[in-house]
């Protein structure tokens, strides 16, 4: 076994950054050839060849990698939604920041993402049930951070909570059946742009009248 006591903390810190994508890039290669079900840490670990002990140190579980595709893609979501207009409602800003990001990648590399990147985290997490509701459920805490900041509230407010569930719940329904290219359909970056931009304009009109609460509501004014 070599020894490792020597190394400086830089190269260590490297060897760690390789592994992690080494096992992404194997759990992504198994689960688009057999499926998300039937992939399991010890195929992926083998497949990487390292111990599922090793596995462990780096993902607690099997969703934990196929999430990092999302996490990738909602740090620097986050970054972008810091530079988006203080005045535009949280919904729209996040929006905003979504179809910033997707735009660029679309013509070029962004930090890790990529057009192909983005399109295999379509299929990856469509294909399983399991994966979707974990999108579903998933919380990006830069995002949610820089979120509240925006509203002025603290992040476990249940204002900025509304928002985050509310724009998952929307990317999750306007791009979760984005499994596979078609004739009309590439997956990538574009699409996704298309179907928030849509879902968005419909989440719109099925709320334009909801302005004004009912008598006696409780309706307090959160700073933008």
């Amino acid at each position: 076994m070599a020894d490792v006591s020597n190394e400086s903390p830089g190269l260590r810190e490297s060897k760690k950054r390789r592994t992690r994508a080494v096992l992404i890039d194997a759990a992504v290669e198994l689960c688009l050839k057999q499926g998300y079900e039937q992939t399991t840490v010890e195929q992926i670990a083998m497949s990487a060849d390292v111990s599922p002990r090793t596995f462990s140190r780096y993902f607690p579980t099997k969703d934990a990698v196929f999430l990092t595709l999302i996490d990738d893609y909602a740090h620097v979501v986050a970054e972008e939604l810091e530079t988006v207009d203080a005045s535009l409602g949280p919904l729209e800003a996040m929006r905003q920041a979504h179809i910033a990001v997707l735009t660029r990648v679309a013509s070029r590399q962004v930090g890790r993402l990529t057009t192909d990147r983005i399109a295999l985290m379509l299929r990856v997490i469509n294909a399983s049930d399991a994966l979707k509701q974990a999108a579903l459920e998933f919380r990006h805490g830069v995002t949610e951070v820089v979120l509240a900041k925006r509203m002025g509230v603290e992040v476990e407010d249940r204002r900025a909570r509304l928002v985050n569930v509310i724009f998952s719940s929307t990317i999750v329904a306007a791009c979760g059946d984005l499994i596979a290219d078609t004739d009309t359909t590439r997956l990538g970056p574009m699409v996704m742009v298309h179907r928030l931009n849509d879902a968005f304009a419909q989440l719109a009109w099925m709320s334009s009248h909801l302005n004004r609460p009912p008598a006696g509501a409780e309706s307090t004014p959160v700073p933008g």
